[in-house]
């Protein structure tokens, strides 16, 4: 295996966070919606997704479901999401109790048949940059062998600025590229929010995408649409131009 795989398709990013429920599904959900309104065949991606639960005789998870309905190209669990672990536990652990091993290479091969199917796609990591899949491999090895430019969803909350730049670096570290930048909001009662992203603008050399403010009361595809329109996904390097047919 080498410690990169060809990118072929028109573009595609993997969302990394700061750490886990910070907000990548809000954020790759919403990147999938704007890719959709350009009018490009998107598809998403949740590799690895710890907790789940029986509706219907199928085996879901939130995260995966979002990504699912926000992608213009249907396709099946079994390729965009290869590892659905029921346990919302460490996905290691997760799959060692349902006797599985977390592997690569299967998860890079279902990336490659979805590459070749859209014309761009959306891989959301699990958890933090650096999250045990296995023995030997965790978060940042699947992102560098994916070789895709990386989105960072930076969870605002006391604390965030060491974790995004530590992550920026980790990042760096893996020679992958940071495409861009998100902020969002996870603690609604964080003092000096606004200092915060300042300083992290400053400090993290890629694009600023915008900040995604608090809104709980919100369902799931409203919340998606409503984050969209707090960011700016044009600033990404190879975001597709809209369609002739979206323009009219």
């Amino acid at each position: 295996m080498t410690d990169m795989i060809a990118n072929t398709q028109k573009a595609a990013w993997f969302i990394a966070g700061t750490d886990t429920e910070i907000g990548k599904t809000l954020i790759a959900g919403a990147l999938l919606h704007g890719l959709t309104k350009t009018g490009v065949r998107s598809a998403g991606m949740k590799p690895v997704a710890a907790g789940a639960e029986l509706r219907n005789g199928a085996w879901h998870n939130d995260d995966a479901d979002v990504l699912a309905a926000e992608a213009s190209v249907t396709l099946p669990q079994e390729m965009t999401t290869p590892f659905l672990l029921r346990q919302a536990t460490a996905p290691h652990i997760a799959a060692e109790q349902e006797q599985r091993s977390i592997e690569l290479a299967h998860i890079l091969s279902c990336y490659q048949q979805i590459a070749a199917l859209a014309d761009a796609v959306v891989v959301e990591g699990v958890g933090g940059f650096r999250v045990p899949l296995n023995d030997t491999h965790d978060t940042a090895d699947l992102a560098q062998q994916l070789g895709l430019p990386v989105v960072l969803v930076v969870g605002l909350r006391l604390g965030c600025i060491s974790h995004a730049l530590l992550t920026a670096e980790a990042i760096a570290a893996r020679g992958l590229r940071l495409a861009g930048w998100v902020a969002n909001t996870v603690d609604a009662a964080m003092l000096n929010a606004d200092a915060n992203i300042a300083a992290l603008k400053s400090r993290i050399d890629a694009p600023f995408l915008g900040h995604v403010p608090r809104m709980d009361e919100l369902p799931a595809r409203a919340l998606v649409e409503a984050a969209a329109s707090h960011l700016d996904f044009s600033r990404l390097p190879d975001w597709p131009k809209p369609s002739v047919a979206n323009l009219i």
